[in-house]
């Protein structure tokens, strides 16, 4: 672990727990420019945590501290993202700068990381999403290029296995709702589709449109599924 201090945080909300990841990517050329831009007092962003494509992490702010890493954001309820989240950056350049799969030895220093997350606070393993989750009209990033599903072989995260379910696209986007999604009023809305272009990118990123055809209805049904497992 590399000490890198950000002086960009401050007191996490009082009375709520610490219960999200959320993953980004850094979307820029490398990772001394993603580290001095993160620990810029004039930027007003950070992150708890930086994986470089190495594996190293580097740690920029105290887990008990709210960093300033997820924005205008949303999921399940809760609007204030930072407040309750852990914040990790990923180098890689990002859809700006040469976007690329995420090496192995950065994956498997996110697992680890990850290990450790869950053991010190109440997050679980469905509790791990990415910034295109909680800002779908905003962000993509980490991308449609990483590894979701190796994550949660690996027990982080969920990956869901298709199932059938009613064809309204409402009863769809309830599911999606219960997932954590922000939804609008209807499928069609632009709140909705950047909900569902975020869980195609995430679960189905072969294609990325915001219409929920069957393959993306299945997946949705799915994962709430999964999740409602998991919460027992």
């Amino acid at each position: 672990m590399i000490e890198r201090p950000s002086p960009n945080h401050d007191a996490r909300p009082a009375g709520k727990a610490t219960d999200l990841v959320i993953l980004h990517y850094t979307g820029m050329r490398d990772a001394e420019s993603a580290l001095r831009r993160l620990t810029d007092p004039a930027a007003k962003v950070s992150s708890h945590y930086l994986i470089d494509e190495q594996g190293l992490v580097h740690r920029l702010v105290d887990e008990s501290r709210r960093a300033w890493h997820a924005g205008v954001s949303y999921w399940g309820g809760e609007r204030d993202v930072n407040g309750v989240s852990i914040g990790i950056e990923l180098v890689n350049p990002g859809h700006d700068f040469g976007y690329r799969p995420f090496p192995q030895a950065q994956m498997t220093a996110l697992i680890e990381l990850c290990r450790g997350l869950l053991a010190r606070h109440p997050i679980s393993r469905a509790s791990i999403v990415g910034h295109s989750d909680v800002a779908p009209r905003r962000k993509i990033d980490p991308g449609e290029l990483f590894d979701w599903r190796a994550l949660a072989a690996a027990g982080f995260g969920l990956w869901p296995e298709p199932l059938e379910g009613p064809a309204a696209p409402a009863a769809a986007l309830k599911a999606l709702a219960r997932i954590g999604y922000e939804i609008g009023q209807a499928e069609t809305d632009e709140i909705s589709r950047a909900a569902i272009a975020a869980f195609q990118r995430h679960f189905r990123p072969g294609r990325i449109d915001g219409e929920i055809d069957s393959e993306t209805g299945s997946l949705i049904y799915g994962m709430a599924r999964a999740l409602k497992e998991t919460d027992g």
